[in-house]
Order: C-alpha cells, then sequence, then structure tokens
C-alpha cells in the first residue's frame, strides 16, 4: 500500500474537531436550540485536561459529561473549551482539549462524531460502556429553568447536582 503523505486522516479528524467547535461556539453564544444537547466523551488523564481532584478519582480514565440545561460559562477557545458544571451539588470547572474527546453525539438529532484515542492503551475495554455525568433531569412538562441573573450581571449557578447513570440507560430496546 502507498504511503500517505498528505496524512488525510488527519486532516479529516482536524476538519470534524472544527465542526464540534463551532457547534460548541454557536452554543456559547446563543444557547441550545430547540431540544438540542450534548454527550461528550473524553479522556480525563490526557494533557491539558483540568478536572477537580475528586472528579479525577471518580473518572481516572475517561469521563462523559451532559451539555443540556444545567452547564454555564460555556467558553470556546481554538485549542479547547471550558465549562461549569454541578456535580453532586459542587460547583466544578472543566477544562477539556478538543484533542482529548473521543466522541459527541446529539442525541435529538442522531449526529455523533467519533474520534480516534491518541493513545490506544487509554481506551475502555471492549463492550465496557463508560460512567456519564448527568445533570439533574427537568420534568418535560415544565419549562427549562433559565439561572436568574445575580446582582453584577454573573448568572446564578444552578444548585442541582449531577446524577451518575450508564450510556445504556439512553439506549432504545
Amino acid at each position: 500500500m502507498a504511503t500517505d503523505h498528505i496524512r488525510y486522516d488527519v486532516l479529516a479528524r482536524d476538519a470534524l474537531r472544527g465542526v464540534l467547535r463551532r457547534v460548541l461556539t454557536d452554543a456559547a453564544e446563543h444557547g441550545l436550540p430547540g431540544e438540542h444537547h450534548f454527550f461528550i466523551t473524553f479522556l480525563s488523564t490526557a494533557d491539558g485536561v483540568k478536572l477537580s481532584p475528586r472528579l479525577l478519582a471518580q473518572y481516572p480514565e475517561e469521563m462523559t459529561i451532559i451539555l443540556q440545561h444545567q452547564f454555564w460559562d460555556l467558553t470556546v477557545l481554538e485549542d479547547r473549551f471550558e465549562v461549569g458544571l454541578s456535580f453532586g451539588r459542587i460547583p466544578e470547572r472543566l477544562v477539556v482539549p478538543f484533542n482529548s474527546i473521543k466522541s459527541f453525539f446529539d442525541p435529538s438529532v442522531q449526529f455523533g462524531l467519533q474520534f480516534e484515542a491518541p493513545d490506544a492503551a487509554a481506551e475502555s475495554p471492549a463492550g465496557k460502556l463508560p460512567a456519564v455525568a448527568v445533570p439533574s433531569p427537568v420534568p418535560a412538562t415544565s419549562p427549562v429553568p433559565e439561572p436568574a441573573a445575580e446582582e453584577g450581571g454573573e448568572p446564578a449557578k444552578p444548585s442541582e447536582g449531577a446524577e451518575v447513570v450508564r450510556l445504556d440507560r439512553f439506549r432504545k430496546k
């Protein structure tokens, strides 16, 4: 087989990460439209990932977060995104470089992207589903609560914690 000097695999991966960057940038600027929400799985020990020691102890290999109702201060930079989430009613600030992301999924439209792990040894064993940090659910009949603005113009931090569930809970049976 011929050697790929152009590295189409790298070009395609970078283009797909650009899609992810654009989607998160739009969400940071305008909020999530309609029913869109995002499952983002990343390697928790990759270079540049910043988690509290508590979260790193809970998710020593990889972590999946869901950006839906209860996140704040989403900031998207060229090489990473930063977001505030609450886990067990404790607010946390996560820093996630784009090159640490293994997968992105928007279940509202069944759209997903999967990226090869930089280190094959860092991948979870086949058939094992990762734990997921899920914001506490909001009843479908009630409107999604918006954080109230505090004095000084900063949005209030959500008070609800996260519930840890397995991805197979969301699979259609």
